[in-house]
């Protein structure tokens, strides 16, 4: 890793942390980075898995706050979180190589339409700056939690704004209490896939995850501070940009000769 690469990713994870903790979509900007230094598919995705998830503690401790007598909630949620967070490791295990390239591109532009979309999804399930109480998650909130982490513990890029549309059609429309289960259940996904992939051995760059790691944990903490302060569209539509700019680049090296 050259001083250049090491910037570069460094600025990417801090950036990928920020977002995030604001919506989610971080990976959109983490991935490609990885992917701009000679990274393979499989290996960036969870790479750049391990490298985003410290920058989850430093949102969650954002949202400390507005967590206060979430325990149910996040508890009830857990369950499946971990549960499919690890299946879809497995999942990404078993995909080889060649056929993961070949999906990510779709991934990419699934994850860009996410976050493009999220407003509407926000306006359309909820997530106001009012209040109300914490639902109980039922059997299709569970399992619809499962299929989320399964789609996050193979990729991931996108659902934040997944979560934070179930939780809004739950009731709830406090968007920072929202974002702050969202992270908690982000974290414990992720967490339970990277023990997956640090069991096998060979995907994970350590150096360049080490790194990144630092710079998200640090963007993740500011971008928690900062939501309830700045608006977001310019960071949105940069995040957009990234996203559609590297799913053509993607279609591109997987499709054509």
């Amino acid at each position: 890793m050259t001083p250049a690469e090491g910037a570069l990713l460094a600025a990417a994870a801090a950036a990928a942390g920020m977002i995030n903790s604001v919506a989610g979509g971080g990976t959109l900007v983490s991935f490609p980075a990885l992917r701009a230094v000679g990274f393979l598919p499989r290996a960036a995705n969870a790479t750049s898995t391990v490298a985003l998830w410290p920058g989850a503690w430093g949102a969650i401790g954002g949202y400390r706050r507005d967590l206060a007598g979430a325990g149910r909630l996040v508890g009830t949620l857990a369950v499946p979180s971990l549960l499919g967070g690890g299946l879809g490791a497995w999942l990404l295990l078993v995909t080889e190589e060649r056929t993961f390239g070949f999906l990510v591109p779709w991934l990419v532009l699934f994850a860009t339409a996410l976050f493009a979309f999220s407003n509407r999804i926000a306006a359309r399930f909820g997530g106001g700056g009012g209040g109300g109480g914490d639902p109980r998650p039922g059997p299709l909130t569970i399992l619809y939690q499962f299929l989320v982490a399964v789609y996050g513990g193979y990729f991931g890029a996108g659902i934040g704004i997944l979560m934070l549309a179930m939780l809004g059609t739950l009731g709830m429309r406090d968007i920072h209490r929202m974002n702050g289960v969202k992270m908690v259940q982000g974290m414990l996904i992720n967490a339970v896939a990277i023990g997956i992939f640090v069991a096998a051995g060979d995907l994970i760059r350590w150096p360049e995850a080490g790194l990144m790691a630092a710079a998200a944990m640090a963007g993740g903490y500011a971008g928690a501070r900062i939501a309830k302060r700045v608006p977001r569209e310019v960071i949105r539509w940069i995040v957009i940009a990234t996203g559609l700019v590297v799913a053509a680049v993607e279609f591109r090296g997987a499709y054509l000769p």
